[in-house]
């Protein structure tokens, strides 16, 4: 006579646990690469900074809405400090500095220049948070960067004003690196949509300068880009930083990182239907060699 074996409750609590945290990954992969050809959309009816407190205030709004009625506690004393740091550094740096990147580069190359930042959380994970330095992240990561020299080469080949975009994107990736592992202890104490908001608040009060400039440039964009600027606003924004948060309090802030490696391919193949753009030779050449080496970082020592 044939016996069931008994479902072990931890295990079928895992799988639960894994399938929503890929769940989560994908659908930030989708929506952050959306965002970058939605940047570049809108990008000639709204300046830097103004974009990123348009789509910060839409975010708090559409995010608040779900978070706030759950919001049991506040955060206390020094609780506020990491807070503070990565909504300072990714909700606001981080933004302003990938759409003046956009301005000057075209979405794919953009979103591939933002792949040093997964290394750069690797490496932080790996010192910060503990998770292991193996010596294929190091390798890995060294052949990744050789990827984003020669972007950045042919870039300059171009012209002084694509270098500059090459830098933009250099500085919001590391900006989003270092608020990664600051985010990741925030997540310990605070559910992803409430940690999320947190961020984003911080992060609308520092763009408030551009409020005036925002205003009157609501005024003047065609209907299509302030549309545009809501979906920014309630998809990359308020639901994808909560499905990256959501993940990140499930997975290890290194192997999390590496699946926005996800990201420039979907952002390439988005920008070529709708916005009829594709990189340049040197930002594919460069691009696949990105890749080569985060899926070096991969490797497991043996």
């Amino acid at each position: 006579m044939a016996t069931s074996t008994p479902l072990n409750p931890a295990t079928t609590s895992s799988r639960t646990i894994n399938k929503l945290g890929v769940a989560a990954v994908v659908v930030t992969v989708a929506l952050w690469a959306s965002a970058f050809v939605g940047i570049r959309a809108v990008g000639p009816s709204f300046s830097p900074g103004s974009l990123t407190l348009g789509r910060l205030a839409v975010a708090a709004v559409a995010l608040g809405i779900v978070a706030l009625p759950k919001l049991r506690t506040w955060p206390k004393g020094r609780e506020w400090w990491p807070i503070l740091a990565y909504g300072v550094m990714w909700f606001g740096g981080y933004n302003v500095a990938l759409n003046a990147a956009e301005h000057l580069l075209d979405a794919g190359t953009s979103a591939m220049l933002i792949n040093v930042s997964p290394i750069l959380i690797a490496v932080l994970a790996g010192f910060i948070l503990k998770e292991g330095f193996p010596r294929w992240l190091i390798i890995g990561s060294l052949v990744a960067f050789g990827g984003v020299v020669l972007i950045a080469l042919g870039s300059g080949q171009r012209s002084t004003a694509d270098v500059a975009g090459v830098l933009l994107c250099l500085l919001a990736a590391v900006l989003a690196a270092v608020s990664v592992i600051v985010q990741k202890p925030v997540l310990r104490k605070f559910p992803a949509a409430q940690a999320t908001w947190f961020g984003i608040m911080v992060g609308a009060v520092c763009c408030l300068p551009w409020a005036g400039q925002l205003v009157a440039e609501v005024q003047a964009a065609p209907l299509p880009a302030t549309l545009g600027l809501v979906y920014l606003g309630v998809f990359p924004t308020a639901i994808a930083f909560t499905t990256w948060a959501y993940a990140l309090s499930l997975i290890e802030a290194g192997k999390l990182a590496a699946t926005t490696y996800l990201v420039p391919g979907t952002t390439i193949l988005i920008s070529w239907a709708l916005l009829n753009e594709v990189p340049g030779v040197w930002g594919l050449v460069g691009g696949i060699v990105c890749l080569v080496g985060v899926g070096l970082t991969r490797r497991r020592s043996r």
